[in-house]
């Protein structure tokens, strides 16, 4: 090799070194936190709130690049939270409850070492039906035809948990296994007499229903709802008030599960810490992305924990 060769060979390895420095200098690729949220489908809550989420913790997390993605929703996410395609996931806590018991839809499918960030907003049980039909409460339901959630969904579950309190079963209804999308138009269209949903309120489903016919919400009274909450520890007592869907003026009580925020066993307790401190220290930024960002509070964080949390996010909501 020649001087002017050995030269030029001289100078591109002394380049590749700086550059390579001047990488590490910089923090470079090595000190990226990655996390991937699951949320639902872009069409509802979860999108928006994870979207928001991802913003948050870039914003609030050096290093960190977080993005959400749509999913199939609660369902779906445990799954992908336990395969590790997701890190974090908001997901329905009686969802949680079955996979982290083995019941239900994850019935001998037990999942190991979820942990949970911080509950979220209440996602309430609605039997909706419409004045016209006469039904008046739950116990009306005998002998007719009630759309009750797609097979094995949440709100599935929920729909067959809040009939058993009031000594029914689908043998003394005409079960139709229908997605609320698909309940409320048979509900319009008169194909069914009742549909069920579990879902924050006001539901954009059911105020499309309300614009158009005179409906009305069946109450959970309290003494199911307390049989329902001693027995399964997921729901929480709701009220939903009069006059959140036109043309219906009368508070309803009923009962809820909540959305919560859950990590997979990959989530180490300080990261968990970071993660809801920089969510709950910018709670006007989810309110932002939806309005039941507003229902998103510090205090009630813990409400229907339906797993062990991460110690990282406990440790926060206890100071």
């Amino acid at each position: 090799m020649n001087f002017r060769a050995f030269k030029k060979l001289a100078s591109i390895a002394l380049v590749a070194i700086t550059s390579a420095a001047l990488v590490a200098g910089c923090g470079g690729d090595t000190s990226k936190k990655f996390l991937n949220i699951g949320t639902g489908g872009t069409a509802g809550t979860y999108y928006p709130l994870g979207g928001a989420m991802a913003e948050i913790l870039n914003k609030d997390i050096p290093g960190m690049n977080a993005s959400a993605q749509s999913t199939g929703a609660s369902v779906a996410n445990i799954n992908m939270l336990k395969d590790g395609s997701i890190d974090l996931a908001i997901v329905q806590n009686d969802i949680v409850y079955y996979a982290v018991n083995g019941t239900e839809m994850f019935k001998d499918k037990k999942v190991e070492g979820l942990k949970g960030i911080a509950s979220l907003y209440p996602e309430t049980c609605q039997f909706v039906t419409l004045e016209s039909t006469g039904i008046k409460n739950i116990k009306d339901l005998k002998g007719k035809k009630v759309a009750v959630g797609a097979v094995g969904s949440g709100a599935e579950a929920n729909a067959r948990q809040i009939l058993e309190a009031y000594g029914l079963t689908y043998d003394d209804i005409e079960v139709q296994y229908l997605s609320f999308a698909e309940g409320a138009s048979a509900l319009k269209d008169g194909n069914v007499d009742a549909a069920f949903l579990t879902a924050g309120y006001p539901t954009a489903a059911v105020q499309d229903i309300s614009s158009q016919n005179k409906i009305r919400l069946l109450p959970v009274e309290a003494a199911q709802a307390d049989a329902l909450v001693a027995k399964y520890p997921f729901y929480t007592k709701t009220t939903i008030p009069k006059g959140t869907y036109a043309g219906f003026e009368e508070d309803v009580p009923t009962v809820s599960v909540m959305a919560m925020l859950v990590a997979s066993p990959n989530v180490e307790d300080d990261m968990g810490y970071s993660i809801a401190k920089a969510i709950f220290s910018n709670l006007d930024r989810l309110e932002a992305a939806h309005s039941v960002g507003k229902l998103i509070k510090k205090e009630n964080a813990k409400n229907g924990m339906s797993l062990p949390m991460n110690a990282g996010a406990e440790k926060f909501f206890n100071e």
